[in-house]
């Protein structure tokens, strides 16, 4: 699509916006690429990269003063970020900084890192110059060779369902005893794998994601849902099914987050926001 900053008919001062900003203007998707791990690089940027991915993969036990439930950055990212549909990793520092409506404002790639860890995680931020975030955003822009600054990746985020949906939690709660509580437990508390952490995470109680986590979101859990699980049963269930489940799932009891009472301040509320 040709971008009307930089038509001639706007001049020189046009053209000069047109070179320094043109890549934050909408882009066509790109196809979400996982470099080989053959491309990582050598010496301490390729020691970064890797201690990124594990901590990506096993965050709970390297991490356990920042991490307050059972889970991993990889629970929710699956394959340390690299599936589309999952929160994939790839691409992110080509978007970031970005606005983020919840917040309200500018958001960096290390605020965006610390929020998970502070919801998702129910846990602390991480230091922004540590050892460990600057391994985090290494791994994440070794993922996002390529992808051209300004564009979004196919696949970034969570997936969709049909938003106008209206769930039904009691088939949810039939629906989550026949389709995942074989892996997640009756009681919503994972299976454990007897070293501390867990085979399946929990999706609540204690040890699950706090009330602000995207995840606690109906519709953002749905279409995660609908698009991952049941494990190797990827879009097995329908729209309104994954809705129902969510929903029955994201109104368990969770730990609560204080900072929810600031979200959305400017506006912007999605309906299944929680408090």
């Amino acid at each position: 699509m040709k971008n009307n900053l930089c038509d001639a008919r706007y001049g020189t001062i046009a053209l000069l916006a047109c070179l320094a900003f043109g890549p934050l203007f909408a882009a066509e998707p790109v196809p979400l690429v996982v470099p080989p791990d053959s491309a990582i690089p050598a010496g301490p940027e390729g020691e970064a990269v890797r201690l990124g991915r594990q901590l990506m993969i096993d965050t709970r036990a390297q991490l356990p003063r920042n991490v307050g439930n059972g889970l991993n950055c990889s629970n929710c990212h699956l394959g340390a970020g690299t599936q589309p549909g999952a929160g994939p990793f790839v691409g992110l520092t080509a978007v970031f900084p970005a606005y983020r409506t919840r917040d309200g404002q500018i958001d960096s790639l290390q605020e965006r890192i610390n929020d998970c860890f502070q919801r998702s995680m129910n846990g602390k931020a991480l230091t922004w110059n540590s050892k460990e975030m600057n391994a985090m955003l290494m791994y994440m822009r070794w993922l996002s060779t390529g992808v051209p600054v300004g564009s979004a990746v196919v696949g970034r985020g969570m997936g969709a369902v049909d938003t106008s949906l209206t769930p039904d939690r009691a088939r949810g709660s039939q629906l989550y005893a026949a389709k995942c509580a074989s892996c997640h437990g009756a009681q919503g508390a994972g299976t454990p794998d007897g070293r501390g952490g867990f085979v399946f995470p929990p999706v609540w109680g204690p040890k699950s994601f706090n009330v602000g986590a995207g995840m606690a979101r109906t519709y953002t859990a749905a279409a995660f849902i609908k698009g991952k699980m049941p494990l190797g049963q990827n879009n097995s269930l329908s729209d309104q099914e994954a809705i129902d489940v969510a929903d029955f799932l994201t109104h368990q009891p969770r730990p609560a987050f204080a900072g929810a009472a600031n979200d959305y301040v400017k506006g912007g509320r999605p309906k299944d926001a929680r408090n």
